[in-house]
């Protein structure tokens, strides 16, 4: 398995002739390749959210499914960070298809096999499982952006890249409509989204490369000559790194690094109190539809494609690369939109959507720049564990208690109360993102002199 996973060994290098046409084909084909299958990795990630009306009116209390939900979160936090490593010392093509294969199979067996639906507890397991192998979406795809694409158009390329998970998981709702009309089914939410994704997996395993020198080409930088601002490069970085160095030099001493980190724990909080829980809410203190609901589900993930790369552009164009003051703007708008979907009275759909719509089309701004950062504050070689750290604490810390600690406070309390924990998240992200504000400002001024010297 080591082995198979290991980094792709480097080609002999090709002629000066071949490098810039090669490049020109390779980077395309590797950024479809981590694009549709980032996607796919959202079929089988959030469909089981469209299942849980109908497990409530099995006799299941939103306590019990948000404690099932959390195993997802608790896994996904974890393996992001710890496999991020590993990614960083594998092959990405082959890790990236493995962990999309597990995942796919896991939720076709939730759907088809009753037992793995009997119990809080074997939900709550199979969905850690999942969670654990959805890890393996994010870091190879973090590992082929660093390797593929420089600094200076990283964040717009990553703010394209990164409404994949806008497309697929937007095309959760339409796939759980096909799959109830084609089984008249519930289950079929869940076993016909693993469907989608083992096609997803073959695709991925097809198109994704690993490094350009695995290719015979030079690394990016080079081919570029566009070299990282925050950091000094040399040959070194194109070495692998041990995972000491990667933890101890380049990670958990980065201060900015924990700031985002914490910062990203109360970005995941709203996004998924408001995701993860919009079927629920929409059905009992609205009255949508199941199909209604589907499709505000969708609409609020699609809404995220435009916010993203408006969010990216701001970041770079108005703000000069600064990721912190565009992602503060974008949290102060997602609590505004927060509080009129909540404040709505029932009877008024239209807004209740154009709510959700606003809500995805700020909040997922904020959850790429704080990759996107994670990825500039680290050389490339350590890029998938800086991001999987932020990613622990976005999963583990925010969703986890948007899924346990939402679903709780609700059935006790109501909903008026799972919206102050919202809100409350929304203003904190707000005051740890702006703490980043002066450092990134000093970096990125320390960058441009750096420059003119060379």
């Amino acid at each position: 398995m080591i082995g198979i996973l290991k980094p792709a060994a480097h080609r002999e290098a090709v002629t000066e002739n071949e490098t810039h046409s090669n490049y020109t084909r390779l980077r395309w084909q590797v950024f479809i390749g981590i694009f549709v299958g980032y996607a796919g990795y959202y079929l089988v990630r959030k469909n089981f959210t469209l299942a849980i009306p109908y497990l409530i009116e099995q006799g299941y209390t939103k306590t019990d499914m948000g404690f099932a939900l959390s195993g997802v979160s608790i896994a996904y936090g974890l393996s992001k960070f710890i496999m991020g490593s590993v990614s960083d010392r594998s092959n990405a093509r082959v890790f990236m298809s493995i962990g999309l294969v597990v995942s796919a199979l896991i939720l076709i067996a939730m759907g088809t096999i009753p037992f793995a639906t009997s119990s809080v507890g074997i939900m709550f397991t199979l969905l850690l499982i999942n969670g654990w192998f959805q890890g393996m979406g994010w870091p190879p795809s973090g590992r082929v952006m660093v390797h593929w694409f420089s600094p200076s158009e990283r964040g717009t390329k990553m703010a394209v890249w990164n409404v994949a998970h806008n497309i697929g998981g937007g095309m959760v709702g339409p796939i759980a409509i096909l799959g109830m009309a084609i089984f008249a089914d519930w289950h079929s939410i869940l076993y016909f989204h693993g469907i989608f994704a083992l096609v997803v997996a073959l695709f991925v395993y097809l198109l994704v490369r690993d490094t350009p020198q695995s290719q015979g080409l030079p690394p990016i930088e080079k081919h570029k000559n566009d070299y990282p601002k925050s950091f000094g490069y040399s040959e070194m970085h194109e070495t692998e790194f041990s995972a000491r160095d990667i933890f101890f030099k380049y990670v958990l001493n980065n201060r900015i690094l924990w700031m985002i980190a914490v910062a990203n724990a109360f970005v995941y909080l709203v996004r998924y109190g408001v995701l993860d829980w919009a079927p629920t809410y929409l059905s009992e203190e609205k009255a949508f539809s199941f199909d209604n609901s589907s499709w505000a589900y969708a609409f609020y993930e699609w809404a995220g494609i435009p916010g993203t790369l408006i969010c990216g552009w701001l970041s770079d164009a108005v703000f000069k690369g600064r990721r912190a003051p565009a992602a503060v703007l974008f949290m102060f708008l997602t609590m505004v939109c927060v509080i009129v979907y909540w404040l709505n009275p029932p009877g008024n759909p239209g807004v209740d959507v154009a709510m959700l719509i606003g809500i995805g089309f700020f909040i997922y701004g904020p959850v790429m720049l704080i990759g996107l950062h994670a990825l500039d504050l680290a050389p490339k070689k350590a890029a998938g564990t800086a991001a999987g750290f932020t990613g622990l604490f976005g999963y583990v810390g925010g969703a986890v208690t948007a899924s346990i600690l939402i679903g709780a406070v609700v059935d006790r309390f109501g909903w008026d109360a799972g919206f102050v924990i919202i809100i409350a998240a929304c203003v904190l992200s707000m005051l740890l993102l702006a703490l980043t504000w002066r450092a990134e400002k000093r970096v990125n001024l320390e960058g441009a002199a750096l420059k003119e010297l060379n």
